[in-house]
């Protein structure tokens, strides 16, 4: 969980509806506020519930 960090990309195991598998975090901490990389949508989710999902991380 330490190399998520502010404008890091992840990439999730699920897609999301508009078919987009990566999200960029905007604000890292207990709860992670991020962004669709492919609609825009904005959501906010528990660090600790979506780490297990998560399947690469990259530095923009």
């Amino acid at each position: 969980m330490s190399e998520i960090k502010e404008g890091s990309i992840i990439k999730l195991k699920k897609s999301h509806p508009c078919g987009s598998q990566e999200w960029k975090v905007l604000h890292a901490g207990s709860m992670l506020h991020i962004k669709c990389l492919g609609c825009g949508h904005l959501t906010e989710v528990q660090a600790r519930k979506i780490e297990r999902n998560i399947i690469g991380v990259r530095q923009e």
